[in-house]
């Protein structure tokens, strides 16, 4: 693929002519321009752009009546997502990066909301839906932009703001397993001032055991025009979350006669409390015709706490299973501050961006017993409130980054991104048990570098092509570093020689505008290819488990490699004799370039080793209740689980008579890997949604519209697995088969109506 790629940039710029003027010839590109900002989504896409990308607008969000990100999100190529709370949580991945991954860690693609780089401990986007503006998906490694996660790419959440929001809304929805909404906006606009508030509320019971989920969030934008070319905006979101149990369930047995998870107990952790809040001021200025001036100020905080490690046995060492026996009571803070700025300015054959990011990032992490209780039924007690770990992490970036855009001939323009970023960690952990009674105080500095260089080239001027190599990075975390180091094997040692992450994406793609049997639509196609090398796993393997001897000790390491590769196809069409649709199809390859060492546990693995079990010791079901062996793979070569072969998604639209919209999707995933081992599978399904929505003003008060919809998901009731996660022996019989894989099953057919009062 490298090799194809050259070859292509290649011939891209031996079709360019030598360098002249942009005249609009009808073949030309459009003039050039810098539209990428890691501050703020107002500059449009254009032909020029090298990479995938795909906006997503208000109305298009509001059609949708969705309930979580996805819904809207399902219909980008290249996307899959991890639902957690009847899919009040979302966690996005992009081209099969992290799939591997499922429980706290980021996933690789960077999150922006208002220029705020939101990182989020667990990975998962929580911004309230009904504030959403526009989504930008920008696809291929985004770090020479966004810096670091952006191994896979970027998602640009633009908020509500301005004079569309002026006036008074409410609205009102309901439906399948207690499902509430409420929200309320009011907004005004004036010659140099507008504002708006927003206030939403969601609560569900959930189709899951101790599934329920509740929001409610503030939110509002206040926009004052400085002068005829300069603007200042505030912007802020406050927002109260619950969530309990996310549903899952062990096995197939109990995902057919069990999906709620009912005798499924407790999970790894519920009982989520979590208070975030967002508030950025932005500030721009039109300097001139040509040139332009974006500033941000930034905070993101997120209180979190919940409970985690469900016990085994009391204090008194009596086998337990109740529902709120839990080991652990966790309590997290993090806060993100930071600044950026942009200065960006064109000529006639060259545009150029300049940006400066300072932010500090503090997280405070403090876990301690929630009952008494014994890891083993004759170990010691732990007793409640023992402080379990105590640690504080600061990390400190100053980043320099820039855009430089040639127009090589009328047709080709090529594009070179580069940034470099200054990380450093600093981390501070306070002497507990857990950690010999020793304190730790560590720091850590990485300088790193994140590039692009894109061709884009006119055939005509409906079709253009491009080319691009780009670049991700992620640091390591200061757990991963530090975490352990002066403890025992039982727990996973830290690595202060660990090395950033890093990706290398190459793609070549086609973007066309056309007529197809009447319908204007658009077309847009890419081949891709993700290389990535150095992720940090432990040295056992991903989630093999700690306490094994089999490995030699247990250590975060830069221990793998992966490539995704395929490619993607999104077709978009307008109106045409009241019908449009959009097509989505992504071809997927992913696979592990190197994971030699993966050690899989049978049995309890808080239990006694034993490096080879008997015959009549793997009989003997009692055995495993108290003893555990491992057995190593080597997963190089095999599929990366959870990542589909082939995803195709078609929405049709068809307007019956004014006022009337009937909306149609199919949502279609193929078979994939549950494992890592490639053992299990994930099955595919095929799942059909629709939408019927009716819209009318109100003759007898002037400027009021009224809406309502009815929305059904999952039409047929297809009964399917969200998700599936195989680790090793769950139900510890000593063996890993189709009842070990922890499950989700979907709720099945879910419904919601809703009313809209706006005026």
């Amino acid at each position: 693929m490298l090799r194809h790629t050259t070859v292509a940039l290649a011939c891209l710029l031996a079709c360019g002519m030598p360098l002249h003027g942009l005249a609009q010839t009808g073949d030309a590109l459009a003039p050039i321009t810098i539209t990428g900002s890691a501050i703020d989504d107002r500059f449009l896409s254009s032909a020029t752009d090298p990479v995938s990308s795909i906006t997503i607008g208000r109305k298009q969000v509001e059609e949708q009546h969705a309930k979580n990100l996805i819904e809207v999100l399902r219909n980008v190529s290249g996307i899959t997502a991890d639902l957690q709370g009847d899919g009040e949580t979302v966690k996005i991945k992009l081209r099969g990066v992290e799939n591997q991954r499922y429980m706290g860690e980021k996933p690789g693609v960077a999150i922006v909301i208002d220029g705020v780089p939101v990182f989020e401990r667990t990975g998962k986007v929580n911004i309230d839906i009904d504030n959403i503006e526009s989504i930008k998906v920008i696809k291929g490694g985004a770090s020479y932009l966004y810096g670091e996660d952006a191994l896979a790419g970027a998602v640009i959440i633009t908020t509500k703001r301005g004079a569309g929001q002026q006036g008074f809304k409410a609205e009102t929805d309901g439906g399948s397993f207690g499902y509430r909404r409420a929200m309320l906006r009011a907004g005004f606009a004036k010659d140099d001032l507008t504002g708006h508030i927003q206030y939403s509320d969601r609560d569900q019971d959930g189709y899951y055991f101790m599934s329920r989920t509740y929001s409610k969030t503030w939110s509002g934008n206040l926009k004052y025009a400085l002068d005829a070319k300069s603007d200042l905006s505030f912007g802020f979101e406050k927002s109260e979350r619950f969530r309990d149990r996310e549903g899952s369930v062990t096995g197939e047995v109990n995902a057919l006669h069990d999906p709620q998870g009912v005798n499924g107990g407790r999970g790894f952790s519920r009982n989520f409390d979590v208070d975030l809040s967002r508030y950025n001021l932005t500030y721009s200025n039109d300097l001139d015709e040509r040139s332009n001036l974006l500033a941000v100020l930034y905070q993101y905080q997120d209180d979190t706490r919940f409970w985690s490690n469900p016990m085994r046995f009391t204090a008194t060492g009596a086998p337990t299973t109740s529902l709120d026996h839990y080991s652990k009571l966790n309590d997290y803070t993090q806060v993100q501050r930071g600044f950026k700025t942009e200065y960006r300015t064109r000529f006639e054959q060259l545009a150029l961006m300049g940006g400066l990011e300072f932010k500090r990032n503090t997280f405070l992490n403090h876990a301690s017993a929630l009952n008494s209780y014994r890891a083993r039924p004759t170990g010691p007690v732990t007793p409640v409130g023992m402080v379990m770990s105590d640690d504080f992490t600061a990390e400190n970036t100053q980043a320099l980054y820039g855009e430089a855009k040639f127009a090589l001939s009328q047709k080709t323009a090529a594009t070179f991104n580069l940034r470099h970023d200054r990380l450093g960690i600093r981390f501070n952990a306070q002497p507990v048990a857990g950690n010999g009674n020793r304190s730790v105080s560590e720091r850590k500095d990485f300088d790193v570098n994140s590039y692009r260089l894109g061709l884009t080239h006119a055939l005509d001027k409906n079709t253009a092509l491009h080319a691009a190599v780009s670049t991700g990075f992620r640091a390591p975390t200061a757990e991963q570093l530090y975490r352990g180091q002066t403890t025992t094997n039982a727990l996973v040692l830290g690595n202060p020689g660990l090395q950033p992450e890093k990706s290398t994406s190459f793609e070549i793609g086609m973007k066309h505008q056309t007529q197809l049997a009447g319908w204007p639509a658009s077309l847009g196609a890419a081949l891709f290819q993700v290389d990535r090398k150095d992720f940090i796993l432990d040295s056992n393997g991903q989630y093999a488990g700690t306490n094994n001897p089999a490995g030699g000790g247990s250590q975060f390491r830069n221990i793998g490699g992966a490539r995704s590769r395929g490619l993607e196809l999104e077709l978009r069409t307008q109106p045409h004799h009241r019908w449009s649709f959009d097509v989505a199809y992504t071809l997927l390859d992913a696979y592990f370039t190197r994971y030699e060492s993966y050690y899989q546990t049978y049995g309890n693995a808080n239990g006694s080793y034993v490096a080879h079990p008997t015959a009549a010791q793997r009989a003997n079901p009692a055995f495993w209740q108290s003893n555990f062996t491992v057995e190593q793979f080597n997963n190089t070569g095999k599929k990366i689980p959870r990542t589909p072969p082939h995803q195709l998604n078609l929405r049709a639209n068809y307007l019956p008579a004014p006022g009337w919209m009937l909306s149609g999707e199919m949502d279609y995933k193929a078979t994939s890997w549950a494992d890592e081992i490639n053992q299990e599978k994930l099955p595919g399904r095929t799942l059909f949604h629709l939408t019927a929505q009716y819209s009318t003003k109100i003759s007898s008060w002037p400027g009021a519209r009224l809406s309502a919809y009815v929305r059904v998901e999952n039409l047929f009731d297809k009964r399917y697995y969200i998700t599936a996660r195989g680790t090793g022996d769950s139900n510890l019989d000593g063996r890993y088969t189709r009842e070990d894989p922890s499950i989700v099953v979907d709720p099945g057919r879910a419904w919601r109506v809703g009313l809209n009062l706006q005026f």
